[in-house]
């Protein structure tokens, strides 16, 4: 007989919800903001609007990483096959690969833009100066890597209902609150 399942620590499953659910919204805004007309005042709020988000993500997630860190995850249980386990250590190491590369991408590439960077009306220092083409690789790089980040949220997601609806093995209730 398999021992109960253990369950993240308070405070993990608080930072997973908050970050988890503010990224869904953050991507979410990002795919809004990115056919705005430029040049417009709406374009600009909004954009800036995303890097003070961003930015503040950044800190939940810095903050997430180092918790991580310090707390293992509990032991996935025997009920799940081996190549299931493995996938869901490696989609978790991607998304938090993605986690820590959208906010870099989004700062330094800001940082060769005229625009800059203002997190919520506090002008940041820039990394760089005006370049049209480092600005451009790297918002390519950061567009490319949310569309990486919304299939991974969403497989995440797949498989957290799998193990709530299909499975019933208690994984999902690991990092509910309750």
């Amino acid at each position: 007989m398999q021992k109960a399942i253990e369950k993240y620590r308070p405070i993990a499953i608080w930072l997973h919800w908050i970050v988890g659910l503010a990224l869904i919204g953050q991507l979410a805004l990002g795919l809004y903001m990115h056919d705005l007309p430029k040049q417009t005042p709406e374009r600009a709020w909004y954009f800036n609007l995303h890097k003070s988000i961003g930015l503040t993500l950044a800190l939940f997630i810095l903050l997430r990483i180092v918790y991580r860190l310090r707390h293992s995850a509990p032991v996935l249980p025997n009920s799940m096959r081996a190549w299931e386990q493995l996938a869901a250590r490696w989609s978790h190491y991607l998304l938090y690969v993605c986690m820590i590369l959208m906010p870099i991408t989004g700062y330094v590439g800001s940082s060769f833009s005229k625009y800059g960077i203002k997190f919520w009306g506090i002008e940041l220092p820039n990394w760089g100066w005006e370049d049209k083409d480092i600005r451009e690789t790297l918002f390519g790089i950061h567009e490319t890597i949310a569309e990486v980040f919304i299939v991974l949220i969403a497989l995440h997601v797949i498989a957290a209902l799998k193990h709530l609806i299909v499975d019933k093995d208690g994984v999902f209730q690991r990092i509910t609150p309750r």
